[in-house]
């Protein structure tokens, strides 16, 4: 087999592992945008807020110590212990939990029946205050995130590889688990909204705000719940490109990759977040890979915002969105 063949074959798998990576993100987007119309900027920084907790906790630092240390002439950084990393785990997501109840109760009830725009605004100032929040808390240094997940090249799949086709693949263990992961919360993210009563309400809640007020439903409950859920994918997306790449302030960024997949799945499904998520890691790569060098390289840049200009012109729904027809 051509070696050009064998390392095509090879880029499309990394662009398949990338391609979770993107629609956990997008995933996020998703939830928030089907229960209550709300396209929430603040995604990417609360996977990276996220990762900063879990990394705070797990190391023992004390929360604000910069500020504390400033205010009252003391030296304290440490509590001087280590949390495991399951223990850590548990504690972010109680801190998600507590965000979604605190941006129901701060911004959210304040906003209903507001435009989308407005809404949208609102988000954006989410995001920043986010920010700044996380770099008081816990100090704007990149940290090392490390929550025993493998990571390196899988040698059964390079040893496999060699010996079919003469030819290695690198496939990282970290991408290996982030799709099974990414798998696993699809389906149970799946299972919640068609066989339990809150995913039924949220589902509701998704086709009509009045229709499921009218029969009892909490839309301020939906809201809080969708959040949290919404505020564990994070933490989920926080997990992965924290070990991937450090938690950093440019993980942040990573909200804006996932704005093509969304682009090309459609915002209301989760299906499609996963879809698009893959045709944009696929795609970017193999881009790269073919026409990258007749070009100049780093289209993995700009690939992904192309493509999904192109289906916005073509389907702006997406591949799973519903079409909306208004009649005025």
């Amino acid at each position: 087999m051509p070696d050009q063949l064998l390392f095509a074959m090879e880029v499309t798998l990394n662009g398949l592992m990338a391609g979770v990576m993107y629609a956990l993100v997008a995933l996020g987007f998703v939830l928030i945008f089907k229960a209550s119309g709300i396209f929430n900027y603040a995604q990417g920084v609360m996977a990276l807020f996220a990762a900063m907790t879990l990394v705070g906790l797990q190391d023992g630092q004390v929360p604000f110590s910069h500020l504390i240390n400033a205010i009252f002439g003391t030296d304290v950084h440490h509590f001087g212990w280590h949390l495991p990393a399951f223990v850590a785990i548990i504690g972010t997501v109680l801190v998600m939990v507590a965000f979604a109840w605190a941006v129901n109760q701060l911004i959210l009830k304040h906003l209903v029946n507001q435009e989308p725009i407005i809404l949208f605004m609102a988000t954006i100032g989410l995001a920043y205050f986010l920010e700044g929040l996380g770099d008081m808390m816990w100090g704007s240094d990149i940290k090392k995130l490390d929550v025993g997940l493998p990571q390196g090249i899988n040698l059964g799949i390079d040893e496999t590889t060699f010996n079919w086709f003469g030819y290695g693949f690198f496939i990282d263990n970290l991408d290996i688990v982030a799709t099974v992961i990414a798998a696993l919360l699809v389906t149970g993210l799946v299972l919640f909204s068609q066989y339990t009563k809150q995913g039924r309400a949220l589902r509701a809640v998704a086709d009509d705000h009045q229709a499921a007020l009218s029969v009892g439903i909490s839309l301020r409950f939906i809201w809080v719940l969708v959040w949290a859920i919404a505020g564990f994918v994070a933490l989920v997306a926080g997990i992965m490109w924290g070990t991937k790449s450090g938690v950093q302030f440019s993980l942040s960024l990573i909200a804006l990759k996932a704005l093509p997949v969304l682009m090309l799945g459609g915002f209301t499904s989760i299906p499609g977040a996963i879809v698009g998520g893959l045709i944009i890691g696929v795609g970017e790569k193999l881009f790269e890979f073919l026409i990258g060098p007749l070009v100049g390289g780093a289209t993995e840049n700009w690939f992904a915002y192309v493509l999904a200009l192109v289906f916005l012109v073509f389907r702006p729904q997406g591949l799973f969105g519903e079409k909306i027809i208004e009649r005025v």
